[in-house]
């Protein structure tokens, strides 16, 4: 992928629901994790969807990850420490929100002062690819752009040249997608579709 011009790895890592499996699982990403850092020179995006987001913090830092993005959804109570044991471990700390939870629930993230530096806002279901993409989500994307105009947003899912100008129109600058990509003939040729779109819409906004 970073030969056809991707800058980030994205890697989603998600537990079994066998509570047997839920170490195990966890661990071997952060392997794989490590693995493409010793291997490349991207930035590699890890996504969390876990109900232990803490348990994995020292595993992916030690593993080379360059960000770790929890989910508001299980770190209502203990986000604060968790974003600063997140940055002690030299990852950029992300927060991630799904398609159900309002995007008011991750401005004190933004505004504290140890704060998140990346929103994920999921456009799908988290859970498994090839989904359709939910524009409705673009509201939080809009709303986040107009509050904090320096922040990374990211999108996931469904994300491919038909959707990308919904998203970046909207504000977001970090563009997951999967399917779009290793489906394609010619991902190079899908991966700048997607730059472009983000490009020009960041252009725009600055005239």
């Amino acid at each position: 992928m970073v030969r056809f011009g991707a800058d980030w790895l994205h890697m989603d890592i998600m537990t079994f629901c066998a509570k047997s499996h839920h170490r195990c699982s966890c661990y071997r990403k952060s392997e794989e994790a490590y693995q493409a850092y010793l291997y490349c020179s991207a930035y590699l995006d890890c996504h969390l969807m876990v109900t232990n987001p803490a348990d994995y913090v020292e595993p992916f830092g030690k593993a080379g990850a360059s960000g770790f993005t929890f989910h508001i959804e299980v770190a209502k109570d203990n986000w604060r420490e968790l974003v600063q044991n997140i940055k002690s471990k030299g990852m950029r700390a992300g927060v991630s929100l799904k398609p159900g939870t309002p995007v008011e629930e991750v401005y004190p993230l933004l505004e504290d002062e140890i704060k998140v530096d990346l929103v994920l806002v999921m456009t799908v279901e988290p859970g498994f690819g090839g989904q359709k993409f939910m524009p409705d989500m673009m509201d939080k994307v809009s709303s986040l752009r107009a509050k904090y105009p320096s922040l990374d947003i990211e999108v996931d899912g469904g994300l491919g040249p038909s959707t990308i100008d919904m998203a970046a129109s909207a504000g977001a600058n970090c563009i997951v997608a999967g399917s779009s990509i290793f489906g394609a003939s010619d991902p190079t040729h899908v991966i700048s579709i997607l730059r472009k779109s983000v490009v020009d819409a960041q252009g725009k906004k600055l005239e």
